[in-house]
């Protein structure tokens, strides 16, 4: 299914979305034609994301806002969410809640608007759904606002590449193996007007992947490494080097196994239920590429998503085995479900040999970030207090919550092993997420790094206004507000 979102008058009969605002006492600001007392009695208080449908002629949806002062990006985001499944069987929706809003940022609310609705009415494409949702046009106004126009036009270029993002991570094992990830790349970069190079297995060995070939080794499906690119249109292809230097340069790696089995430190059977989602990094690093084109950075994007299965088969990597990165560095495996870092290390690798300003990557990578945090807030470490503040930033921006883990030097004992310069785990039960961002920490030097954990965030257990349970998206609004305003940190 496909919403048309536009800023033009949507068609006669459709249902309408107002909003509706609290007092500073928090009682309901009844809009006309309704009073705060009927609205009452069917349990509506104007919190935010509450909605009050009324049939008639044209459906009417009233959903919650709160008190109209303090509305955020990410209010509306979920308000139109849930406005939209209030809506789900109306074949068209006349959405305007920035009516009442005198601080917000009418371009920015109406992009959250936007991916509000795109999220909320998106539906497995693999699946005939029994009750698959009936919207097929949706106006976002005031119509004739500029910065509205153009907050529909970056909330669709959003909205689609978090669609993506899901749906690859939605997708079976055996319908996304490295191979078959690569061939939509290669479609998506055509498609959406960057470069993309695909580095197969023999090209793997030759660039000395110790890590990803060593993953992989245990699979029938060989590994792939793809490297994306995108510049703006006055610095091409064809651009000289110095040409390229005069603008800032964003690296973006992202974990990508396709299926963890855990290897033969085999995972139980229900801990391998939902491991098609282990390559959600990098589904978020190919959508932020399919987003470039529209949101015109003042920056160069590079990005690399190291692809691999992890399964048991005859020439699976051993514990006691040691494996060497790209950077010449060796790590001892002593489980090896404990994997995405391996992959990582080669990803992370390539990109600090292209100089960049600063690299971020993104990763299921830990089960202890879920017990830390949970499952609605990312784990964020990194060695770079400026380039944290630009992650944060965006990450404020995009709605996505993330709270900063210490990179605690003292722990790097955890890794120290007697046969190889590092090892792949670190203390059993001890601050296992930090001992993973102690191993990437081996591979970026002295370049800002940022390593979002997203293994919480990256797969929704129940169903939101914002979406059906599985692939979330996880860290694709954030790495798109981080693109739009990157700078040298």
């Amino acid at each position: 299914m496909t919403v048309t979102v536009s800023n033009s008058e949507a068609s006669r009969g459709a249902a309408t979305v107002t909003p509706v605002f609290t007092d500073k006492t928090g009682a309901v600001i009844a809009p006309t034609g309704l009073s705060a007392a009927v609205m009452a009695k069917r349990g509506f208080l104007g919190k935010p994301g509450q909605t009050l449908v009324v049939p008639g002629p044209t459906t009417r949806i009233f959903v919650g806002l709160g008190d109209a002062s303090s509305v955020t990006t990410d209010q509306l985001r979920g308000a139109s969410g849930a406005a939209c499944r209030a809506a789900w069987n109306e074949s068209a929706l006349s959405i305007d809640l920035l009516d009442g809003l005198k601080k917000v940022d009418k371009q920015a609310a109406a992009q959250a608007i936007v991916e509000g609705v795109m999220c909320s009415t998106y539906q497995y494409s693999g699946k005939p759904q029994p009750n698959r949702c009936a919207l097929t046009e949706v106006s976002v106004g005031p119509v004739g606002v500029r910065a509205v126009r153009e907050g529909i036009r970056l909330g669709t270029a959003s909205g689609e590449a978090i669609v993506l993002a899901r749906e690859l991570v939605n997708l079976p094992a055996a319908d996304l193996t490295p191979a078959k990830f690569a061939d939509r790349a290669i479609a998506l970069a055509v498609e959406k007007g960057f470069s993309i190079e695909v580095w197969d297995e023999d090209r793997c060995r030759t660039e000395r992947l110790g890590g990803l070939l060593g993953v992989a080794q245990g699979g029938l499906e060989p590994p792939r490494l793809l490297r994306f690119e995108w510049s703006p249109t006055s610095v091409g292809a064809t651009a000289t080097k110095k040409e390229k230097a005069a603008l800032p340069l964003l690296a973006v790696v992202g974990k990508g196994i396709t299926f963890d089995s855990g290897g033969l430190s085999l995972k139980t059977g229900e801990g391998m239920m939902t491991m098609k989602q282990d390559m959600a990094g990098a589904a978020a690093t190919l959508a932020l590429f399919t987003t470039l084109a529209e949101l015109k950075p003042n920056c160069r994007v590079i990005g690399f998503a190291c692809l691999s299965e992890n399964l048991p088969g005859e020439r699976a990597t051993k514990p006691g085995d040691v494996h060497r990165a790209r950077n010449g560095k060796t790590f001892e495996i002593l489980n090896t479900d404990a994997e995405g870092r391996l992959v990582l290390a080669d990803g992370l690798s390539l990109a600090v040999e292209e100089k960049p300003d600063a690299v971020i990557n993104l990763a299921t990578l830990t089960g202890a970030i879920v017990t830390a945090l949970g499952k609605e807030i990312t784990g964020l470490f990194s060695n770079h207090e400026g380039f944290t503040a630009q992650v944060k930033a965006a990450s404020k921006l995009a709605g996505e919550p993330m709270w900063e883990m210490p990179v605690y030097a003292p722990y790097r004992k955890h890794i120290d092993s007697e046969v190889a310069d590092m090892k792949n785990i670190g203390l059993p039960g001890q601050a296992g997420s930090i001992a993973a961002a102690l191993f990437l920490k081996e591979f970026v030097g002295s370049t800002p790094w940022v390593h979002l954990d997203i293994a919480g965030t990256a797969w929704a257990d129940s169903q939101s206004d914002l979406g059906p349970r599985g692939g979330t998206g996880a860290g694709v609004r954030t790495l798109m507000e981080l693109a739009k305003a990157f700078s040298r940190p």
